[in-house]
């Protein structure tokens, strides 16, 4: 049984009316979907983190948007984070079909040590997020990657992960995710500065004034 999160429509999409109602404690968001009708609206900020903190970033919500009869069935598709304050800008709800597969972008967790880091490699994340295609209700929460055999030079590619018996990956295969660099090669140490050069028959030279 999904969550239900209670939000209410937006009728002024001022940026003052927008501002005001983050102040009030709610988040400026926009209900849309494949056959649904683009609707802002706005809900609880506390309970919505509270929401996701229980059915995860790509759960399923139940939206009761206020007035209407039929909750939406939506994922949360986007959200806006303010980078210095840190706090909810806008959301994205997504109305989904249960019934049919979509795309959904699932966050990739590291797990594990890389020897390769231990002989001085430099383990470095190329896909912080992989993209799946299911139906809304199997779309994981996360992608495992194992980097606990990863030595100097070796890497993780979209074809070296699993897929889940109800999903499947849209990346490319060859695609990397995951790699430990080569320790940094030592610059050769260069000549002194300010010492000159060898003149070439310099001495002959002297040899012949003299």
């Amino acid at each position: 049984m999904a969550t239900v999160l209670e939000a209410n429509t937006r009728t002024d999409l001022r940026k003052s009316a927008s501002n005001k109602l983050r102040t009030d404690g709610y988040v400026p968001a926009v209900l849309y979907g494949k056959d649904t009708e683009s609707k802002p609206v706005s809900v609880p900020n506390i309970t919505f983190i509270k929401t996701i903190r229980e059915v995860g970033r790509n759960g399923i919500i139940e939206l009761d948007v206020e007035g209407e009869s039929e909750k939406h069935k939506v994922i949360v598709h986007d959200i806006q984070v303010d980078p210095i304050k840190d706090y909810l800008v806008h959301i994205d709800f997504f109305e989904v079909d249960l019934k049919s597969e979509m795309e959904a972008d699932v966050s990739v967790n590291l797990q594990g040590n890389a020897p390769g880091e231990k002989e001085g490699g430099i383990l470095s994340p190329l896909l912080y997020n992989v993209t799946v295609r299911a139906l809304p209700t199997d779309i994981p929460e996360e992608i495992a990657v194992d980097i606990s055999e990863l030595g100097v030079g070796d890497s993780v590619q979209i074809s070296d992960l699993t897929s889940g018996k109800a999903f499947e990956f849209v990346n490319e295969p060859e695609e990397t995710v995951v790699t430990v660099l080569p320790p940094e090669q030592e610059k050769e140490p260069e000549e002194e500065e300010g010492q000159e050069p060898e003149l070439v028959g310099a001495d002959e030279e002297e040899k012949s004034e003299s």
